[in-house]
């Protein structure tokens, strides 16, 4: 007899990573693997094993056993799904005492059209050329249903982008379908139910057809046709009645016609007359061609489809010196706008302007390039609204022309990006932290909408393979972001040349594959990003053959040196003391920099093959990465810890990804990391490759004070100077906008980038102190970096088994920490004064003396000790500036006080006033001096 259990509640199953849900339509693998949460269960309960019951039409329902404690992507214990089938799945799970839950609520999967031969019909292009500057052509047929319709599939494919319709009504909330993949080898297909929309009788089906990134402009050369120049069309009605099954196809019986939409581009935007309805229902039908199947691999769309998920109303409305009407949403968002006409005179047209930034007043849309951003429409005369839908801006201000009565109220933003689920929330006593947080969400939204680019505004929008190598693990996060960067992946794996190397951009469409360092990485570390998040050990098996690939590649390459030498590198790109009009041009040597990511890539091959229980490979890769860590040491490092070209990128590639072998080296590096850091004035000084992991090296090196100091900085270049500059996504540069409000005068400058946001991820595993242990976030670590400039920090993270709260507080003289855990994780928490052992599943709190987990400093002997200090470093700048000396005027007077004191920093602060006057070479040196001196009678005797 099967005993049951009352206090054991399980969810409903999840398929892949595919968001939970009672249904999920068109996936793509017909073994889909399984995952739940244990909702409830007794303190301490464990799973010891689980039932699943599995309901496909054929026969009567099946269960499976499984063994063992795992819920997260387990394989799947059904026969395979074949094409457009389904199956209801629901689980129960027991733990050691033997006692089952009761069943989950079910779940349903069907599969899409899993093979190109299960396609009927053929593509279809209009039989007279429409060419990409002309209106965008409808493709349509006619068709009856006899009867009660009982199940009704639509599946969609094309060459460009698509809008369906039913009956003049759209399917789906999909935008920009099919999205963009290579589409000389794959292409994305969309499967619709329209069950509830095949009534008996007669209907039209209608497919506009869009330029899209098939034949739209790309890259900043505004390249056209790249991929084709004919839009065509595959589709497959599928439905069911008492009469049996049937299937509509696109065949020579369609026929098309012109739309209302004159001209559509991704880069400068759409043109549509309002006069004719959107489809165009009168215009003459003209023949279609059929051409043959496309040579690409046509699979069930994997990434989740971009969706509108989010409407934000203009916020005010501002007039230009110009005399232009501007309305500001108030957030940089990537979308397009909906704008409510009250009337107008037929005929007239309404333009609308896109920018990120205002200049002067105006329009800031240098910044654009060559992409125009423009929408235009001519007015039917009547009340209307305006919308386009094959074209997508990155703007938070749009110029309005050609409507008298404008409001604010009369637009909203439409915010367009993939539909993931949100998966991570921050808050703290400070605003501007909190603002920060929400600009890396912001800009991960706008630059995830069919695959992750680097920018959603200009000439551009590519993918970027750098930008997601040092993202990857903030955006899997932050976002269910697993769907879409393994259909990514995908395009890499498939762009791979022999040699290893992949694409500096995926879609490629720049100048084929390479070996590069950091952003051929990516083809190791966001598949690892992937496989940690989710703890799918799928992600490995299917794209550790292109991990593997790119490290022999690399090893080839140095042939038997274990060192990455020569050849082009984008290096630390965007280093923040590089030229504007050469950003490549960093502090940081570039082969120290490969090495080190060569060195890094390797080890995490390694632990992949591990992880698939692959031990004998696993040790080789291992081997390798000892190899190549022990030449950069030989090669870059000296006894003491010194790193080649001694910038803060290097050090913290070396400390974090643990290159140094002896605990002098390790303390030499920590050291001169740290110094580095207090003569930059606590303002950044890395770029890409380096900055991501400059806090977690100070931490890890004992210097966790600075690494809080380094992120409140809000003077440029810093985190927090575009918050304070008013930006609400990260930019591309750390002075995308100089402090005057003028824009960067570099030729490239974005201010929707997420690269530089990856500090995200240090705030809630650094600041806040949740940290994954073991893939899947099975097991964790809470260890926060408590700073007394901060009075609370909180964190909350879904996983694959529940929501994590992590939340500590100061009270006085004592810290209160608070952990919230789901059941099936285990947490060790490392702080002071805290019994070392594993909590499991509940709310558990601590209260800690402040002095163990956060000790104040000790006396203030030397000028390190006194920069260490905020508030004597506050008073200095004060005094200083007092002084008179135009050299200690503005925000760069703390500047440069620390790198004039670069080599003094080990010196009695009783020399402060010789330092700050660089040894009386100063104008004004005496009124510095006696200023200094001031200043010292009065400073305490400890720092704080």
């Amino acid at each position: 007899m099967t005993t049951q259990s009352t206090t054991l509640a399980v969810s409903r199953v999840r398929f892949g990573h595919r968001q939970a849900a009672d249904r999920v339509l068109g996936y793509g693998d017909p073994r889909p693997s399984l995952s739940w949460r244990v909702v409830k269960a007794p303190e301490g309960w464990e799973q010891a094993g689980a039932q699943v019951e599995i309901s496909d039409g054929r026969g009567d329902p099946e269960i499976h056993d499984l063994e063992g404690d795992g819920q997260v992507c387990r394989p799947w214990p059904g026969r395979p799904l074949g094409s457009g089938r389904a199956a209801r799945v629901r689980v129960r799970v027991a733990g050691h005492d033997g006692a089952w839950s009761s069943w989950s609520p079910p779940a349903q999967v069907e599969t899409g059209l899993l093979k190109d031969e299960d396609w009927r019909g053929a593509p279809i292009t209009p039989a007279t050329p429409v060419g990409r500057l002309d209106p965008a052509p409808v493709m349509a047929v006619r068709f009856r249903v006899e009867g009660e319709c009982a199940r009704a599939r639509l599946h969609l494919t094309s060459g460009g982008i698509f809008a369906a319709y039913l009956d003049g009504r759209r399917i789906g909330r999909d935008q920009l379908t099919p999205g963009w993949t290579d589409y000389r080898k794959r292409l994305n297909a969309l499967t619709y139910d329209v069950t509830g929309s095949l009534t008996p009788g007669e209907h039209e089906l209608a497919v506009i057809l869009g330029n899209g990134w098939y034949r739209g402009q790309l890259t900043w050369t505004c390249r056209t046709e790249v991929y084709g120049s004919r839009l065509w069309l595959l589709s497959n009605l599928d439905w069911e009645d008492a009469r049996g099954g049937h299937c509509l196809a696109t065949d020579g019986g369609w026929t098309w016609r012109p739309s209302a939409i004159l001209a559509n581009d991704l880069y400068d935007g759409q043109m549509q007359d309002m006069r004719v309805p959107l489809l165009n229902p009168s215009a003459t039908g003209g023949p279609v061609e059929t051409i043959p199947m496309p040579r690409a691999a046509i699979r069930p769309q994997e990434a989740p489809p971009a969706v509108i998920i989010r409407r934000l109303p203009g916020r005010r409305l501002v007039l230009t010196p110009s005399g232009g009407k501007i309305v500001d949403f108030g957030q940089n968002v990537a979308g397009w706008v909906r704008l409510h006409v009250r009337s107008g005179r037929p005929g007239d047209q309404v333009v609308l302007r896109h920018a990120e930034v205002l200049e002067d007043g105006e329009l800031g849309t240098r910044p654009l390039r060559k992409a125009r951003a423009t929408d235009r429409f001519i007015l039917s005369g009547g009340e209307e609204d305006l919308e386009p839908i094959f074209t997508q801006h990155g703007f938070r201000y749009v110029q309005v022309e050609g409507v008298d009565d404008l409001r604010p109220e009369d637009l909203e933003a439409c915010v367009v990006s993939a539909d993931m689920e949100s998966l991570a929330s921050f808050s703290s006593s400070r605003p501007e932290l909190d603002r920060l947080f929400e600009n890396v969400r912001w800009s991960t939204r706008a630059n995830f909408i069919t695959i992750p680019t680097d920018c959603p505004q200009r000439d551009e929008r590519l993918g970027w393979t750098g930008d997601i190598a040092v993202f990857s693990p903030t955006a899997m996060s932050l976002y269910d972001a697993g769907d879409f960067l393994d259909s990514w992946l995908e395009d890499v794996a498939g762009s791979q040349a022999p040699d290893g190397g992949i694409p500096v951009v995926v879609p490629d469409v720049l100048d084929g594959p390479k070996l590069t360092c950091g952003w051929g990485d990516a083809s190791v570390l966001v598949p690892w990003a992937v496989y940690q998040a989710t703890g799918d050990a799928g992600v490995l098996r299917r794209f550790l053959p292109m991990m593997d690939r790119f490290v022999d590649g690399v090893e080839s390459l140095t042939r038997g040196t274990h060192l990455w030498r020569g050849g082009f590198q984008y290096g630390d790109w965007l280093d923040p003391d590089a030229p504007p009009d050469d950003p490549g041009r960093s502090k940081a040597d570039p082969d120290v920099i490969a090495t080190a990511y060569f060195a890094h890539s390797a080890r995490l091959v390694s632990a992949a093959h591990m992880a698939l229980g692959q031990a004998e490979e696993g040790r080789r890769y291992g081997r390798l990465a000892d190899q190549i860590g022990h030449a950069f040491r030989d090669q870059y490092v000296t006894e003491g810890g010194a790193v080649l070209s001694d910038c803060a990128s290097v050090y913290a590639v070396a400390l974090v990804w643990d290159l140094l072998e002896t605990p002098e080296q390790r303390r030499g590096a920590g050291d001169r990391l740290a110094d580095i850091v207090r003569v930059s004035g606590f303002r950044i000084s890395t770029g890409f490759l380096g900055t991501p992991l400059i806090c977690p090296a100070l931490v890890m090196s004992g210097h966790g004070d600075l690494a809080v100091r380094l992120l409140l900085q809000d003077r440029c270049p810093s985190w927090l100077y575009p918050v304070r500059m008013g930006a609400t996504t990260v930019w591309e540069r750390w002075d995308s906008m100089l402090p005057d409000g003028s824009i960067n005068p570099g030729q490239m400058t974005s201010f929707n980038h997420y690269a530089l946001g990856a500090i995200a991820h240090w705030m809630m595993t650094g600041l806040a102190g949740l940290r994954m242990e073991e893939a899947g976030w099975r097991r964790v670590s809470i260890a926060p970096v408590i700073d007394r400039a901060l009075a609370h920090v909180e964190v909350a993270q879904e996983t694959p088994y529940g929501l994590i709260r992590v939340k500590w507080e100061v009270r006085g003289k004592t810290l209160h920490l608070e952990a919230v855990l789901p059941v099936g994780i285990r947490a060790r928490v490392r702080l002071p004064e805290v019994a070392d052992r594993t909590y499991g599943e509940g709310s558990h709190s601590w209260d800690l003396p402040m002095e163990e987990v956060c000790p104040r400093k000790g006396p203030m002997l030397t000028i390190r000790d006194l920069i260490d200090s905020a508030s004597a470093m506050e008073k200095l700048e004060k005094a200083l500036a007092a002084s008179g000396s135009q050299a200690y005027q503005g925000e760069g007077a703390d500047l440069t006080f620390t790198e004039g004191a670069a080599r003094w920093l080990d010196a009695d602060v009783a020399l402060l006033p010789q330092v700050a006057s660089r040894q009386g070479y100063l104008p004004e040196a005496g009124a510095i001096e006696e200023a200094c001196r001031t200043l010292l009678r009065g400073l305490p005797d400890t720092a704080d």
